[in-house]
């Protein structure tokens, strides 16, 4: 694979997209940027990639490829935030609620490489908190205090506080985001000595998680697309991803697992406005994708297209608004959110609009896996991923792997395709833990049949939920109510939505498997 020069990355990380949510993986979204990169000669769809069963912790293994526990984000960092007494966790390393220097970022390895890195070190617009207002709209008590002071948007440029105040009238998330992306991809064409550097661009929107919020040019496409209602579309999407080649014919999918109202036991009034919910929800990556496709523009336009790296990526399973949004759904909220928002149905998805879409639609998404974002089943971690790179082997329509991968291979990656050596044990004068991911790239280089081999052993833990991984077999343990409150085990090659548990089958498989489980523990430093 020759290469004139160093290639340049564009990392894409959407924010609670589920598995089918974009066209190229059986959706019925409007998404043709990512769609043509899907399907594009130097395309690859990834089937078998995942993530952590919540966004930061995912994040966290993305920028140092290692586990969450490491790094610092072992827990989500506001389940402990304020608490008296303190939570168990709260002075333990790898629980500290940021990315902490344990590890070397991929950011500040690519600079110390020659990188220029915009929304990374050299540039940077971000949002902290996640669950902000996609227009930045905070209703304020008399006192001025957000009346969600937890959520409140925290927006920073290079390292300084950027208020909201100050921004556009016509702000929208996703449109700022990009924008600001682009117009660092434009700085670096006025400076000669910056514009001799390849580039790692991050783009990580916060669409679309809740608040499900859109401009009405994009959720009107949407109108009465969902009226038959979330088994509906279901059903339609497991079709379609049949027909790609993304699922085996004989697939088995989960049941739905919900603790909400049943479709069929819904109102007519219930039913629109749940279904005008998943139109907004279908806006917001419709709109993704547009912008998308304003960066893919740009970095075409400076002639940087044919050496550019990109991968797309969702941090974690469709959002069923049960375990991150418990804050958020309880009564006293609840009463909040009507006080100060108008969730009226012709006001759903604008600005002073509140709204999630419920477990129902979220496992629409994650058919045929089993529940959603906050479980360590699949449905939580199993992700959709799509990899395009103009200089891999070519195959008319792109190429699908189901060869097992996982977030935390992305940094060394990264490295391999730039040519820059793993970091450690020491980095900019401290010391480092060891990348635990793998490469892709002598998979994608169609080197290698799969990424990593059978005996490779992958851990998750999360809300106390556990699971332990390796080769096919997978050992689930899902704490009382959600779960059986003990371990279950399945076979992934043959059951995908895990709906045959073979603990009793195979115990001496399981026994194997909650060994491992004791040594990830124990290494990682997980809390139980």
């Amino acid at each position: 694979m020759a290469a004139s020069k160093r290639p340049n990355f564009l990392l894409i990380v959407a924010d609670d997209l589920g598995f089918s949510d974009v066209g190229a993986f059986g959706g019925e979204i409007q998404t043709p940027h990512l769609d043509a990169l899907a399907y594009s000669p130097s395309g690859v769809r990834m089937t078998n990639f995942h993530t952590a069963s919540m966004c930061s912790p995912t994040r966290s293994m993305l920028l140092s490829g290692t586990g969450n526990h490491i790094v610092g984000l072992g827990q989500m960092e506001y389940w402990g935030r304020g608490r008296d007494p303190p939570v168990p966790w709260s002075e333990r390393p790898g629980y500290e609620g940021y990315l902490n220097f344990r590890v070397a970022a991929l950011p500040e390895i690519l600079q110390d490489a020659g990188y220029y890195t915009c929304m990374s070190f050299d540039r940077s617009f971000a949002l902290l908190p996640g669950g902000s207002s996609h227009y930045a709209y905070e209703p304020k008590y008399p006192d001025g205090t957000p009346v969600f002071a937890h959520w409140a948007s925290l927006y920073y440029e290079n390292d300084q506080r950027v208020e909201t105040k100050d921004f556009p009238k016509d702000f929208y998330s996703s449109d700022h985001f990009s924008k600001r992306l682009i117009d660092f991809l434009s700085e670096r064409e006025t400076n000669a000595a910056v514009k001799e550097k390849p580039f790692f661009a991050f783009l990580p929107f916060t669409a679309p998680h809740w608040p499900l919020q859109a401009p009405e040019s994009n959720i009107k496409k949407y109108k009465g697309k969902y009226d038959d209602g979330p088994d509906a579309l279901r059903e339609r999407r497991l079709k379609r991803q049949i027909e790609l080649g993304l699922l085996p014919k004989n697939v088995e999918a989960h049941p739905v697992t919900s603790s909400t109202k049943d479709w069929d036991e819904m109102s007519v009034e219930e039913k629109a406005w749940s279904a005008k919910t998943m139109e907004v929800f279908a806006g917001m990556v419709d709109r993704m994708d547009e912008n998308i496709g304003k960066v893919i523009n740009k970095i075409k336009e400076i002639g940087e297209w044919d050496d550019t790296f990109v991968i797309f990526m969702s941090d974690n399973g469709a959002e069923g608004a049960i375990v991150e949004a418990i804050p958020m759904t309880g009564d006293v909220i609840k009463k909040s959110i009507n006080k100060h928002y108008n969730n009226d149905y012709e006001n759903l998805g604008n600005r002073d609009s509140f709204i999630w879409y419920g477990p129902q639609w979220a496992q629409a998404s994650t058919a045929p896996s089993r529940m959603h974002k906050g479980y360590v089943t699949e449905g939580g971690i199993r992700c959709p991923a799509i990899i395009h790179y103009p200089r891999f082997p070519q195959k008319p329509n792109g190429y699908i792997t189901d060869s097992f991968a996982t977030v935390m291979d992305i940094l060394p990656t990264i490295l391999d395709l730039a040519g820059i050596p793993l970091p450690g044990p020491n980095f900019r004068g401290r010391h480092v833990v060891p990348v635990k991911g793998k490469s892709w790239i002598p998979h994608l280089l169609r080197e290698s049949p799969r990424i990593h081999d059978e005996d490779h052993v992958t851990g998750w833990e999360l809300f106390f939920h556990q699971a332990i991984r390796k080769g096919k077999w997978k050992a689930v343990f899902i704490p009382k109510p959600k779960g059986p409150e003990k371990w279950q085990l399945y076979n992934m090659d043959k059951d995908i939505g895990e709906i045959h548990d073979l603990a009793e089958e195979e115990p001496e498989i399981l026994d194997e498997l909650i060994k491992y489980w004791l040594a990830y523990v124990a290494e990682f430093g997980v809390f139980l």
